[in-house]
């Protein structure tokens, strides 16, 4: 089986639940095509520069190859170049980004990746996450007749799901994939009942025998680290307010903040407003072993979030033996239980959040040893990647037999277009 995944930036820092998958996903037999808008900035981990050397990106299809894709696709799928533009209007009209943009933009990106999938002979199209990607991949499915699905993370597809064209992407799917139950609700509340059996819940994978192999006892410092994007929703500066309150408490802490985004200046500011520089701790962006060795001199992460999906931090510090603060938020809850793996909190609540900082700083080392114990255990079994890879395997492949029965889209070759000896490396760009 030929399945090809795209993206709008891959690889990146929070993408790598991303190239778990795929790993996983061909280490069950599944040749996967790598392909994306363009490529992250600053990779800072080695397998991700793998990753990159792997994956082909539209951003870097010559005039040439555009001019032969849009070629091939008129020649030979005339009636789903029609279909295609007759659906990029029908989404653009309702979308925040505008027909123009469908029309202009998406559009040709999507007759790119079509051409890329017929000639690499992909059965089956995946897209992580349902903005501008699950569009280009639906045009794409349309104009190639190759059947598509997709992932939905949240929490921005959960905020303008009207604007992004959700229940249009749904409809025309194979299948949908939510990463909580949390996430599947809300893609219910975007579709008719009929489509609802499309939504399955496939959670973000841990490699189980990486991380049960980390065995760093609980620490006694009084360090918190907090690993995410810099960005409203994660509620930093609700956090800094929190570390300011626990300061004035007389309560001895660090704080060590993992990431990078366009908040940095107003934490920063409010850090210094604080005086806080002796003990909140901005790294920036880190590589993988890095992180973790973050997490494990850390006694829990803390994560204030205000909108979420289901964080892969949350499920990686778990793994790593280390409690959890963070909100009733999304699917938070359906993976951390108060008293077992650390501290729930109301989004928002800033005494709520002192408190449960309070109480993690002043918790036993063999009561957060316990935590950690019981917080990787259900970690693990939620989110072991060999099993989640495997789901989606056989949703790809009920997907595929499901079209083959309806009719069968054949992979060009070189010859039918341009003759023999196109670079077919999905490396080269």
């Amino acid at each position: 089986m030929r399945v090809a995944y795209f993206t709008n930036n891959y690889p990146g820092f929070s993408h790598t639940f991303i190239r778990r998958e795929i790993r996983a996903i061909e280490a069950l037999g599944v040749s996967v095509f790598r392909c994306a808008l363009r490529p992250a900035m600053s990779l800072v981990n080695r397998e991700d520069q793998e990753e990159e050397r792997q994956t082909r990106y539209i951003v870097r299809a010559g005039a040439g190859e555009m001019v032969r894709g849009w070629v091939a696709m008129l020649l030979t799928r005339p009636l789903g170049i029609g279909q295609a533009i007759r659906q990029a209007l029908n989404i653009g009209w309702h979308s925040d980004r505008g027909i123009l943009r469908h029309l202009v933009v998406y559009l040709p990106e999507a007759a790119i990746l079509a051409y890329w999938c017929r000639r690499n002979g992909i059965q089956h199209l995946h897209a992580h996450f349902g903005t501008n990607p699950a569009a280009i991949a639906m045009l794409a499915s349309r104009i190639s007749g190759i059947p598509y699905s997709f992932t939905v993370h949240g929490p921005e597809e959960f905020d303008k799901w009207p604007f992004l064209g959700l229940a249009v992407k749904i409809r025309h799917s194979m299948f949908v994939v939510a990463v909580s139950s949390y996430g599947r609700s809300q893609l219910y509340r975007c579709v008719e009942h009929a489509h609802w059996n499309k939504v399955q819940v496939v959670h973000c994978g841990l490699e189980p025998a990486v991380f049960a192999a980390a065995k760093t006892p609980a620490t006694a410092a009084r360090r918190l680290v907090c690993i995410g994007r810099l960005s409203e929703q994660k509620g930093h500066l609700l956090l800094v307010e929190a570390a300011h309150r626990l300061a004035n408490q007389g309560v001895d802490f660090e704080l060590v903040l993992i990431g990078d985004g366009h908040i940095r200046p107003d934490i920063e500011a409010l850090v210094q407003r604080h005086n806080l520089q002796a003990r909140v701790r901005i790294t920036g962006w880190l590589d993988d072993r890095q992180v973790r060795e973050e997490i494990l001199a850390a006694r829990a992460l803390v994560l204030p979030s205000f909108a979420e999906g289901l964080p892969v931090v949350i499920m990686e510090a778990m793994a790593l033996r280390r409690p959890v603060i963070s909100t009733f938020v999304a699917g938070i809850p359906e993976l951390v239980h108060t008293g077992e793996h650390g501290w729930l909190v109301p989004a928002g609540d800033v005494e709520a959040l002192v408190d449960a900082m309070r109480d993690c700083l002043d918790t036993p080392v063999e009561t957060l040893a316990r935590m950690g114990e019981a917080a990787q255990k259900r970690a693990l079994l939620r989110h072991s990647v060999d099993v989640e890879a495997a789901k989606l395997v056989k949703l790809f492949e009920a997907g595929i037999i499901e079209r083959r029965e309806c009719h069968e889209a054949a992979p060009l070759t070189a010859d039918d277009i341009d003759g023999p000896g196109l670079d077919l490396n999905p490396g080269s760009t």
